[in-house]
């Protein structure tokens, strides 16, 4: 335990030894002044003038991680654990952010709100996503329900997907080739296969892109115990057609389909099983932007279909169906203020099978006709900077729900940012509500639902400070507490029945987030960030009460690149099933420790690339859950190719 601390300790003091660094490389200037960020206001501004701490990935950044998922390219920023993305590659992920669960993080794909109305959660599964077919991503931490609506809780993660590039034709490839193994039973069998394609392009005013992905990952039992293998294979399809019909208007056409099998264990009696998932996503969207003199008027809207059959001794099969139209108007009233007004329609219908005992044909469980809900919100943003620093976003949106009648939320964001010579110095405050829906299944469900569920309530208050200096090194310092009411969990009301039912007590979570990072010179560049987070017991589950990331990017010659990243997680608590008391146990997870390394290199006037990297350097033996396998030393190799 000495051991892993001081080994965090060494690398957050090496962090703060070069915060004071000076450079007079030209190329660094204003690099990290020039950021430019999205998700708070929907629409483009300098990092400087943004009232919020954003962690923003970039398309460079993720290719310093090539061959890594998004789920475990998310879980090395400030704030966030994903849990699950370091075990068997189909193993389910949890998202756990500033105390919250799934369900209270919102998956936005460029700029949309994308959810599974049959999960319990109503979340995103973030397994349906191939990385090579992200462009960046931004992540906005605190209650976002103002612009974003339900489920902007504790997060809202967007994910902007790659487009044409600015040439009649562009093909790329990308191939990685990795072992996957435990720690205890350390092989050189290649066992995890990534392959992707791009074709893309600008042609006069139209643009288009295709692009398909693969993965097939095998050698890992789900469980420790396990003996056999648990197969993960997924295919993705992407497809965008824009036109530019003048300069004014712009328009873009997309379908996307995604499916993944994923092989799983009897969590229950922790064996060997011959259980699957197989699951089917299906999107089709439409984005449009008219600009006018004085701001832009703006229409997205998908239409996402997602089903998933469990194969086991239980067989089910979810289906559901969620159309999204969002209308907003941007109007500059003058140079440094402007209103946001938009109308934001969901409906959202799931229906669920089961086999019963004895028969072989699926029976309809849930219907349809009644498993379904309207939400209608509309919502006011204003953002207003000034000359002399002080800045305000602030906001209303009015939640109109089919079932449960109206919510009304709020945000207020002021901050204040000084212009020096060697950067800026920036203050923020946010207090600001959200609210997360019952899902369908909670509202439904013919066992456990409850057409009486109100919606969750968050209100998260926010403390915070960002410097930037001119030689590309930032600092960032926030602190957060967050109350939760109307919880909803699933309560035994008495001889043994359960239902969902909102919780009266009131929970609370609170913590503090910091990051640092800097470039010494054009080839070195130091990275981390480290969260604390305090939570009531009843929240207080596989959640590290204090985590580090940190890297240091070394770049040695024109093309190359070198990336040593390490990750701490403190001890965490987690509930089992015990079969022979027939009870949920507590059991507390050691902390742990990850060593990384990735290298990649683009050939000088070639259009070929290669990358490799070694995970868990140190074979650490670790557990994300109780019984569950994790990966250890792996080796991954692969190859880009940009024609």
């Amino acid at each position: 335990m000495k051991k892993r601390l001081f080994l965090v300790g060494l690398w957050c003091i090496a962090a703060m030894t070069v915060l004071y660094a000076q450079q007079s490389t030209d190329s660094l200037e204003l690099q990290q002044l020039d950021e430019v960020v999205v998700t708070d206001t929907r629409f483009k501004q300098k990092r400087s003038t943004s009232g919020k701490i954003i962690t923003k990935i970039s398309a460079s950044e993720l290719e310093e991680y090539s061959g890594q998922s998004i789920a475990n390219i998310l879980g090395r920023t400030v704030g966030v654990e994903i849990n699950g993305a370091r075990s068997n590659a189909g193993q389910n992920l949890s998202y756990f952010i500033r105390g919250g669960r799934n369900r209270q993080v919102l998956i936005l794909i460029d700029g949309i709100q994308v959810t599974d109305p049959s999960q319990i959660g109503n979340d995103y599964d973030l397994r349906l996503l191939n990385a090579d077919q992200v462009e960046s991503i931004e992540i906005l931490k605190g209650a976002s329900s103002t612009l974003y609506g339900t489920g902007a809780a504790t997060a809202v993660i967007n994910i902007k997907l790659k487009d044409p590039e600015n040439q009649p034709v562009q093909l790329q490839l990308k191939s990685v080739l990795g072992t996957n193994s435990a720690s205890s039973e350390q092989n050189s069998t290649i066992n995890d296969f990534r392959n992707s394609i791009a074709l893309n392009g600008t042609l006069g005013e139209i643009t288009y892109l295709a692009s398909f992905g693969h993965q097939f990952t095998d050698g890992l039992s789900a469980i420790q115990s396990g003996k056999e293998t648990d197969v993960f294979n997924s295919y993705n399809g992407n497809f965008k057609l824009g036109y530019d019909v003048s300069s004014r208007l712009k328009v873009t056409s997309y379908f996307s389909f995604d499916r993944f099998k994923a092989d799983f264990d009897d969590s229950f009696a922790m064996m060997d099983a011959a259980n699957r998932l197989l699951t089917n996503q299906h999107r089709l969207g439409l984005t449009s932007q008219y600009s006018y003199k004085k701001g832009s008027f703006n229409l997205n809207a998908a239409l996402n279909n997602v089903e998933r059959e469990v194969e086991s001794n239980f067989p089910t099969l979810f289906k559901s169906n969620s159309l999204v139209v969002d209308v907003y108007n941007r109007y500059n009233v003058t140079d440094n203020f402007y209103l946001l007004t938009g109308l934001n329609i969901q409906d959202n219908q799931m229906e669920s099978f089961s086999i019963p005992f004895g028969e072989s044909d699926f029976n309809q469980d849930i219907d349809p006709e009644n498993a379904q809900f309207t939400i209608a919100d509309v919502y006011l943003n204003s953002v207003l900077t000034t000359d002399i620093g002080i800045q305000l976003n602030a906001g209303l949106r009015l939640n109109n729900h089919s079932e449960y009648g109206s919510h009304l939320v709020y945000s207020i964001n002021p901050s204040y940012v000084k212009e020096t010579n060697f950067g800026y110095v920036k203050g923020i405050v946010s207090l600001s509500t959200a609210y997360i829906t019952p899902s369908l299944y909670q509202l439904f469900e013919p066992n456990f639902g409850n057409p009486d569920l109100q919606p969750e309530e968050n209100q998260t208050i926010e403390l915070g400070t960002e410097v930037a200096l001119k030689n590309n090194t930032r600092l960032s310092l926030g602190y957060f507490t967050r109350n939760e009411d109307q919880f909803i969990d699933f309560r035994d009301t008495g001889n043994f029945v359960f239902q969902y039912q909102n919780v009266s007590e009131s929970f609370k979570a609170s913590g503090l987030e910091f990051t640092a990072q800097t470039d010494l010179s054009d080839k070195l560049k130091i990275y981390v960030n480290a969260t604390y987070t305090k939570l009531n017991e009843e929240l207080n589950l596989r959640i590290p009460e204090f985590k580090v990331n940190s890297s240091i990017n070394y770049r040695p010659f024109t093309g190359a690149n070198l990336n040593i990243a390490y990750q701490y997680n403190a001890e965490r608590r987690d509930v089992f099933f015990n079969t022979n008391t027939f009870e949920s146990e507590s059991v507390v997870l050691k902390p742990f420790g990850l060593l990384d390394l990735f290298v990649s290199h683009n050939f000088k006037n070639s259009p070929l690339s290669c990358y490799a990297s070694l995970t868990n350097l140190l074979n650490k033996d670790f557990e994300e859950l109780n019984g569950f396998t994790t990966r250890g030393r792996n080796l991954s190799i692969g190859f880009g190719l940009e024609l």
